[in-house]
């Protein structure tokens, strides 16, 4: 049942982005169109779930047997780094279309805190492997939710006559704090 009360905790009440505020800049910049939100939903979801693996042990194997949890930030920015590099060198060679079609995305991961943010929170919350996993691939699905519903919605904006002040960021500002608001309502369920 814990298993249970992680997922539905990371995707609906402690969603990554729209309640921890983690993730914005791609949430807000990649959230046009849904094809682009699928894509991106796509490469942050594999990145997360290994980058969460790889982070978990290195913390587990080498941070903590020898005292050097203190390394935890930068070591974790080096992990990721690495990690969405090897990614896009093998996709490359493996699968030239996959690669171009993440290519855009892959580079963004870099520099999603969202990534650093689940990282971090598996082992602050001390989850042991199988947890971190199940956590971070419902935080990914959260994120996902979260920017597909957004890039509909933004779809659906570009359609009507939206007044020229509002147009372009500030509505969807305006409507991304509504979108965190519906989330709000389901804090009462974990």
């Amino acid at each position: 049942m814990s298993y249970f009360l992680i997922i539905i905790s990371a995707i609906f009440v402690n969603n990554i982005v729209l309640a921890q505020f983690l993730g914005i800049c791609p949430f807000l910049g990649v959230s046009k169109r849904i094809s682009t939100g699928i894509g991106m939903t796509g490469a942050v979801t594999f990145v997360m779930v290994i980058a969460t693996i790889v982070t978990w042990l290195v913390q587990d194997l080498i941070l903590i047997p020898f005292g050097i949890t203190y390394l935890q930030t930068i070591s974790f920015i080096l992990i990721i780094a690495s990690l969405v590099q090897l990614v896009e060198i093998v996709l490359k060679k493996v699968s030239p279309p996959l690669y171009q079609a993440l290519g855009v995305f892959l580079p963004l991961i870099t520099t999603n805190c969202a990534i650093l943010g689940v990282a971090i929170m598996t082992v602050s919350k001390e989850f042991n492997i199988l947890e971190a996993v199940v956590f971070s691939t419902a935080s990914a699905v959260g994120f996902g939710l979260a920017l597909i519903t957004f890039a509909g919605i933004r779809e659906q904006l570009d359609l009507m006559k939206i007044p020229k002040g509002m147009q372009g960021a500030p509505i969807a500002l305006v409507v991304a704090g509504i979108l965190a608001l519906a989330f709000m309502g389901f804090a009462g369920m974990v």
